[in-house]
C-alpha cells in the first residue's frame, strides 16, 4: 500500500510539474519574463584621417638645376625643399617637393596641410629643374611649384617673385595666367578662364585654398586686373 501511495505522489508531482514548464500554462503565465531585443553591434568606428606628412631640408644641386643661377635674388642657404604630401586627381595620395625659400616654409605648410585634409587634388607637384628652369613647360603639364629664378613669363625684363621663393603657383591649366599682351598661359588653359565652371583643381575665392592663403597673409593674383590664377606671394605681387 506504501508503495502505490508513493507512486500516486510521483504521478501527480510530475503532472504539476509539466503543467509548470507547458508553454502557455498557468504557471508559465506567472512567471515567464519577456525576452529583451538582441542588441545591434556598436557601429565599426570611422577609420582615422590620413596625417599629412611633410620634411624640410637643404636643397640638393640636382634639386634646383636650372632654376637657380649666381645672382639671382635670393641665396642657396636661403632656399629649403619641402617634400610633403598631396592628393592626386587620381583620389590617392602622392609626395611632391617644392623649393621655396626659408620664411615661406611655415606659410606652405599651413596652406598645404589643409589642403591635403581637404583632399583639394593637385595634379603634380615638382621641382623646376625636372623642367630645365622652363615655365611654359611647367605650366603645360599642370605643375605646382614655388621657386624659380626667372623672369616674368610673357613680359622679359622683369623679374618674378617666384626668383624669391616667396610664390607658388597651383594647377597651372586649371587655373590659367594671363599675361600683359592678353596671352593664355599655359594655352590649353584658355577653357578655364570662364570660372563659373566646376572642375577639380580649380581655385575660388572662398575655398580651401584662397582661405589658407588669406590665414598666412599671402595674397591671391586671380583678383588682377590681368588674372592670374594659379598665383600666389606674399607680397602680392
Amino acid at each position: 500500500m506504501t508503495s502505490l501511495r508513493t507512486y500516486a505522489t510521483a504521478l501527480a508531482a510530475t503532472a504539476a510539474l509539466q503543467v509548470f514548464c507547458a508553454p502557455g500554462g498557468p504557471a508559465a503565465a506567472a512567471t515567464a519574463r519577456p525576452v529583451p531585443p538582441p542588441v545591434a553591434a556598436p557601429a565599426p568606428a570611422p577609420a582615422p584621417a590620413p596625417a599629412f606628412r611633410a620634411r624640410v631640408g637643404a636643397v640638393p644641386m640636382a634639386k634646383l638645376g636650372r632654376s637657380w643661377h649666381p645672382g639671382c635674388p635670393v641665396a642657396l642657404r636661403r632656399l629649403r625643399l619641402i617634400t610633403m604630401d598631396h592628393w592626386g586627381f587620381d583620389g590617392r595620395r602622392h609626395t611632391g617637393e617644392m623649393v621655396v625659400r626659408d620664411s615661406a616654409v611655415r606659410p606652405m605648410l599651413h596652406v598645404f596641410g589643409k589642403a591635403f585634409a581637404a583632399k583639394f587634388p593637385i595634379r603634380q607637384m615638382r621641382v623646376l629643374a625636372e623642367f630645365g628652369g622652363d615655365d611654359e613647360k611647367a605650366m603645360a603639364a599642370d605643375n605646382t611649384s614655388a621657386f624659380n629664378c626667372r623672369d616674368v613669363t610673357g613680359d622679359p625684363g622683369r623679374i618674378s617673385q617666384h626668383a624669391y621663393g616667396d610664390a607658388v603657383d597651383i594647377n597651372t591649366l586649371e587655373n590659367p595666367y594671363v599675361d600683359v599682351h592678353g596671352r593664355v598661359h599655359p594655352a590649353a588653359g584658355h577653357r578655364f578662364l570662364d570660372r563659373s565652371r566646376k572642375a577639380p583643381g580649380m581655385i575660388k575665392r572662398g575655398d580651401v585654398i584662397s582661405r589658407a592663403m588669406r590665414e598666412v597673409g599671402w595674397e591671391w593674383g586671380g583678383r588682377w586686373w590681368m588674372p592670374d590664377y594659379q598665383h600666389f606671394s606674399a607680397n602680392g605681387r
